[in-house]
């Protein structure tokens, strides 16, 4: 395992200094977001010269670890070519595991497992890994739909955010059945109540120790992603906390 950082870590900045402040503080990789209404690549900028792109992802000189992707339109051909997009920036970089959305909680289940299926096999063809994030907004919120998820796509992997059992509707869940799913992980601390999504390092309730040891376990071998967002309404600066769970999150791996 190894401690990676996500570029909405620095929301407020381009993304060349979002990668540069990255490689500053010495971190192993970059999760780079490219969310349609995010701050810096977007999905629909994938549809055009992919070369050039990667080139200029190539020059900051910060691997990438993975591609946390979101779209304008959950489904449809213009979402799969984006999709598809994405996938060839990742095989251009190889940058081994897009992450993206599963459908909104209540939504059609039988209908997101064709649309994964699907997407399983464009990502195959591109040499990537797929994953769905665990999410309280979407299916899966509940963990055993999230595995089940898995189960149906054959090759989906999911992307563990706990902070979302944490504090979701009911949470804390126990989410240890997701563990041999897991392809990759993103961090920050949170506590029960609602409104504690993300406090400062140290204050909330998660425990680092046991989600390494759960993963290591089930020879878990990939990035530890800081997942601190630098957000409008965040009630304290950003950055001292991004140092603060990488330093800890090394201490444990």
């Amino acid at each position: 395992m190894y401690v990676a950082c996500s570029t909405l870590c620095f929301a407020k900045h381009t993304l060349d200094s979002a990668l540069r402040t990255i490689r500053e503080m010495n971190f192993a990789k970059a999760d780079v977001a490219l969310h349609e209404d995010g701050p810096h690549l977007r999905p629909s900028d994938l549809t055009g010269d992919l070369t050039k792109i990667a080139q200029k992802l190539k020059a900051a000189n910060v691997a990438i670890a993975a591609f946390h992707a979101r779209f304008a339109q959950h489904d449809g051909l213009e979402t799969r070519k984006q999709f598809r997009g994405v996938c060839r920036l990742g095989r251009l970089l190889t940058v081994p595991v897009v992450s993206v959305q599963a459908a909104a909680k209540g939504g059609d289940f039988d209908a997101d497992v064709a649309k994964l299926q699907d997407w399983v096999s464009i990502a195959a063809a591109e040499g990537v890994i797929l994953t769905v994030e665990t999410n309280s907004s979407t299916l899966t919120a509940d963990p055993l739909a999230a595995v089940e998820l898995c189960k149906r796509a054959p090759g989906l992997g999911l992307t563990l955010d706990p902070s979302h059992y944490m504090t979701g509707e009911h949470g804390p869940q126990d989410y240890d059945k997701l563990y041999p799913f897991v392809k990759h992980v993103r961090l920050r601390d949170s506590a029960a109540k609602p409104e504690s999504f993300q406090v400062r390092i140290g204050l909330g309730e998660l425990e680092y120790g046991k989600i390494v040891t759960n993963l290591d376990q089930f020879r878990y071998d990939r990035a530890l992603t800081v997942d601190v967002r630098d957000m409008p309404e965040s009630a304290f600066p950003v950055e001292p906390e991004v140092r603060k769970l990488k330093y800890l999150l090394e201490s444990l791996v």
